[in-house]
């Protein structure tokens, strides 16, 4: 196989970063809820992602696999008691601004289920990615970035793994990138400025999703850690943390999340959804309503649904080789 075809196959394992491993606090006990408490955990060194999974990337395993994402696919009524009829069509979440102040208590007054939206057209019929290359990925459900990943010869993150990496070396600090927000006034990731949903300022730049890569990489070089899009880890949701271990020797090591977690669908009661973890906060979080452009947030997502402001990264698990190999494209 030439080296071009091996390209064309799949994604350069030498972009990933390397990251040493360590023992970190995980979690806040400053904010939501579900953050709580802040724990000590150990994680193996390993390999990630320099930044989520692009379009041009996601297209390449695609056209590689004929691959078809789960928003491409109409849902099988069996799956889905007492939904209604003509909501059954294939298409995905799309935040559609209202021009209007509402109840932020309502997500339905922002989101759009949009039939045929997809990761192909972001923002439903009549869309397109066409200059967006570069842009994350968005409308992957948990099973699409899955898949991606074993094409890749990679993983899906530990929400453990994921927040270490974000934290960039930072210890106890706030932000990715230190303990205030816009350092000397300047923005450090793509968030939401001004009043959710109605009242986008722009003031970074990107009304959505942006380039990978348009803000200031972490301290261990990763780009868009915080902001951008949400990103999909493989463990599953609990509302809160484990308690933190009362002696060193009883740090947990690699946790890979608690049981599979299930919520009801708040659109179809009868029907109970396994959740994931979300970190990272997207271009939708804003301080009058989500202030989760942390390390320690998270949120749960619906393994069955994909959205326009949710993508992935992945990583590749090298405990077993020697401490020598931990080098960038090693």
């Amino acid at each position: 196989m030439t080296a071009e075809a091996k390209t064309k196959e799949r994604p350069l394992a030498d972009a990933m970063i390397a990251i040493p491993g360590g023992t970190f606090r995980m979690g806040s006990d400053d904010h939501y809820p579900e953050e709580k408490p802040s724990h000590r955990v150990t994680v193996d060194r390993f390999f990630i992602d320099p930044a989520p999974v692009t379009n041009a990337q996601f297209r390449a395993f695609v056209e590689a696999t004929g691959h078809v994402t789960f928003a491409e696919i109409a849902p099988d009524p069996k799956d889905y008691p007492g939904a209604l009829p003509h909501m059954l069509k294939a298409g995905s979440l799309v935040f559609t601004p209202p021009g209007h102040p509402v109840d932020t208590r309502d997500w339905s007054q922002w989101w759009a289920f949009k039939f045929r939206a997809n990761w192909r057209r972001p923002y439903g019929p009549g869309s397109s990615i066409k200059g967006l290359d570069d842009h994350p990925v968005v409308h992957v459900a948990y099973a699409d970035a899955e898949a991606y990943a074993r094409w890749a010869g990679k993983e899906l993150p530990t929400e453990a793994e994921w927040e270490f990496a974000a934290r960039g070396g930072l210890e106890g600090t706030e932000f990715a990138w230190g303990d205030e927000f816009n350092p000397d006034g300047r923005e450090m990731a793509n968030t939401w400025q001004g009043q959710f949903p109605a009242e986008n300022l722009m003031t970074d730049g990107y009304l959505r999703t942006s380039p990978v890569g348009a803000f200031p990489a972490n301290g261990y070089g990763l780009y868009d850690m915080i902001g951008n899009v949400w990103e999909w880890t493989s463990d599953w949701w609990s509302t809160r943390h484990p308690a933190d271990a009362p002696k060193a020797c009883c740090v947990p090591e690699n946790p890979r999340g608690g049981p599979v977690d299930a919520s009801f669908d708040p659109r179809m009661p009868n029907v109970r959804i396994p959740r994931k973890v979300l970190k990272g906060g997207s271009h939708l979080c804003a301080p009058n309503y989500c202030r989760r452009y942390r390390p320690a947030a998270r949120h749960a997502e619906p393994i069955d649904t994909s959205t326009s402001h949710v993508g992935f990264r992945c990583v590749r698990r090298i405990s077993a080789e020697p401490a020598a190999s931990m080098q960038e494209g090693g």
